[in-house]
């Protein structure tokens, strides 16, 4: 039994000029391709007036066994999203973002968005992606029995309570 898998992922970006007085275009994920190519530079896709669309690069999707609850309530989503998480690009001017992390899980994504450095875009996850995390998770998951916490007894005695008041000095 494998305690993680992957598979690789190309991640579609989207440039849109937009009406903004301090930034003239936003970049956005909008699409993942499963099993896609490694590329050594941005490809375009499509383009139309005012957008394009490029193939970014190529990301690895893992998957892994501890994490099966948080791939559960992704997949419980309508639709559930594969997450790709987008950094500055200190290395190449012409592009000012690059992917850098794809994610099924929502806890993970949170956690990066916590952070306020990076863009986080969910993109509808695609139905052979859907299959082989279900998959992955019907083979790894194990529900947590809840286990409520017992209180302890209190001895009120040794605490000084439960005898008689005490009086006060002046």
């Amino acid at each position: 039994m494998k305690k993680q898998e992957s598979m690789p992922l190309g991640v579609i970006l989207e440039r849109r000029e937009i009406d903004n007085p301090w930034q003239d275009h936003s970049w956005s994920a909008v699409a993942v391709m499963p099993g896609a190519a490694e590329v050594e530079d941005w490809r375009l896709l499509a383009s139309d007036e005012g957008w394009a669309r490029y193939h970014a690069g190529t990301l690895t999707l893992e998957l892994h066994r501890t994490e099966t609850e948080a791939y559960r309530t992704n997949l419980a989503d309508n639709p559930p999203r594969v997450y790709v998480l987008l950094r500055e690009d200190e290395e190449d001017g012409e592009h000012e973002v690059a992917p850098f992390l794809v994610t099924v899980s929502p806890y993970e994504a949170q956690d990066y968005l916590d952070s306020g450095e990076e863009i986080i875009d969910g993109v509808t996850m695609p139905d052979g992606v859907i299959a082989w995390v279900q998959a992955f998770i019907d083979e790894h998951h194990v529900d947590e029995r809840f286990i409520k916490r017992k209180r302890k007894p209190h001895a009120t005695e040794k605490l000084g309570f439960g005898g008689p008041p005490r009086r006060r000095v002046r």
